[in-house]
């Protein structure tokens, strides 16, 4: 599995100790840290939420992403706005679980503001090892919202 993680300055601390802690989750995952690799207090979340997406779609190796930003709304904004991308911002471990097994969501947004690093912890793990339920009602919602994409 390939995973890309990136942030902005309100994020930066906390996905460095995403980065710190996830090994001990799964080691055979490999991370991608599309940045910011140092704290700029004047970056701006839309440029490393469109470079974790682009990542995403450029190297379909690439299955899931996690974005860390202030509240985890920009972020889970502006990854939305590609096709085939499907952010969720969660704050509770059994949402992530039913999101990527109902919604199979392959980005999750983190609100590092309102987050504690056990919590988070927890809410990657889940996002990692749920699987899509691949239940006929939610695979016909991911095509209605494929279809969706492609309209417009």
């Amino acid at each position: 599995m390939k995973v890309a993680i990136a942030s902005d300055h309100k994020g930066f601390e906390m996905k460095n100790q995403i980065l710190m802690q996830i090994y001990s989750i799964n080691d055979s995952i490999e991370w991608i840290d599309l940045g910011p690799q140092r704290y700029d207090p004047q970056d701006d979340y839309t440029e490393y939420a469109s470079a974790l997406v682009t990542a995403m779609k450029d190297d379909t190796s690439i299955t899931h992403g996690i974005l860390v930003c202030g509240s985890g709304v920009g972020m889970s904004i502006v990854a939305n706005k590609y096709d085939g991308i499907r952010c969720g911002l969660a704050i509770h471990t059994d949402q992530v679980k039913a999101a990527r097994s109902d919604d199979d969501i392959n980005v999750l947004a983190i609100a590092a503001d309102f987050m504690v690093i056990t919590h988070v912890r927890n809410m990657v793990e889940a996002f990692l090892v749920t699987l899509f339920s691949e239940l006929p009602a939610h695979q016909r919602r991911l095509d209605m919202i494929q279809r969706i994409e492609e309209q417009n």
